[in-house]
């Protein structure tokens, strides 16, 4: 894909910035165009060395795509002793439909995805921008076990009744001893 447009004057700045593809020399940038409107698309593709295409999401959004927060969480596999920790740290910007209220009570409930589910649930917090839960869960199973399995995040409300508002979740193949942070985007429930 190549810019067709004349090159920018000395000293102009480019603002889109976040369609770059930073492994690539300054030189090589590229970024494609709708042909139709002429404004710079929300990904940006461009062949690789080894011919395959390449994906570079931006942070803009449509207007219809709805953003519905993110979970912070950090796992950690204790080999010695065969155990998951799976620490739920925060929610941020969180998004809930009007009918749970203004401040509705917040849990998050995790399942690994085992034969026979393992389920685990946070304390219940207050609805807001940044829920900070700071809550361990710790569990012994062997690691082969662990690798082919999800670990899913359902957010729920408590209250004016249970209902689960967004869910989230992460492959656990590469668990090690040196403990992970992942900020998981929270997307609608499935049916």
């Amino acid at each position: 894909v190549s810019d067709l447009r004349p090159s920018a004057l000395p000293g102009s700045l480019d603002v889109s910035r976040s369609m770059f593809d930073l492994r690539s020399p300054p030189h090589r940038f590229m970024k494609r165009y709708d042909s139709v409107s002429s404004v710079p698309s929300s990904t940006s593709s461009r062949k690789d060395s080894q011919g395959s295409n390449r994906s570079l999401d931006t942070i803009t959004l449509s207007g219809d795509e709805r953003d519905f927060g993110r979970l912070n969480v950090k796992l950690c596999y204790v080999s010695s002793v065969e155990q998951i920790w799976i620490t739920v740290l925060h929610c941020k910007d969180l998004s809930w439909p009007s009918s749970c209220g203004e401040n509705p009570r917040i849990c998050v409930k995790g399942i690994l995805t085992l034969p026979k589910p393992v389920h685990f649930k946070s304390s219940a917090r207050e609805g807001c921008n940044d829920i900070e839960f700071m809550e361990t869960f710790v569990f012994a199973i062997k690691l082969q076990s662990l690798q082919a399995v999800r670990l899913v995040f359902k957010i729920q409300t408590q209250t004016p009744r249970k209902k689960t508002i967004g869910e989230c979740s992460l492959a656990l193949r590469e668990l090690s001893s040196q403990e992970s942070n992942h900020w998981l985007d929270i997307s609608p429930p499935s049916k």
